[in-house]
């Protein structure tokens, strides 16, 4: 069994999986839009190019991703998307890169539980913490 984060997004999930293929290095594995669905499947015109199912790996783990249908969306809550980088620097500039054009809740640095900590919402609405691991054991 796996379990993955699915996220969705208002209809730029394309723009965001460019976001985090430049500033995470994420592999789009698969990408389908709306327009590719059976014929039979209600589309509005002006949806048919938006992302139905993605699915890309970073460093070897997997995240799914969809625009929410018009009318449906939601800003996320409740959730982060964590990411564990072993090395401090590379953590802070990832962290620095997620958090251009979004938001800042807590910013990157040292705790007492890691070697850097931050929290933030991107650009797109998706909420994530970066985490440098100090080693406890």
């Amino acid at each position: 069994m796996q379990v993955n984060p699915y996220i969705f997004f208002n209809g730029n999930c394309e723009e965001a999986l460019s976001f985090y293929q430049k500033v995470l290095g994420a592999l789009i594995e698969a990408k389908m839009p709306f327009g590719d669905g059976p014929a039979d499947m209600p589309v509005a015109a002006d949806w048919k190019d938006k992302i139905m199912h993605a699915h890309v790996t970073i460093d070897g783990e997997v995240l799914m991703a969809s625009d929410g249908m018009p009318g449906d969306y939601q800003q996320p809550q409740g959730f982060r998307i964590a990411l564990q980088v072993e090395d401090p620097a590379e953590a802070e500039r990832r962290f620095k890169a997620l958090s251009e054009g979004g938001s800042v809740q807590m910013p990157f640095g040292v705790t007492f539980f890691s070697n850097g900590f931050g929290m933030c919402v991107d650009k797109f609405g998706i909420p994530w913490m970066v985490n440098s691991p100090k080693d406890l054991m």
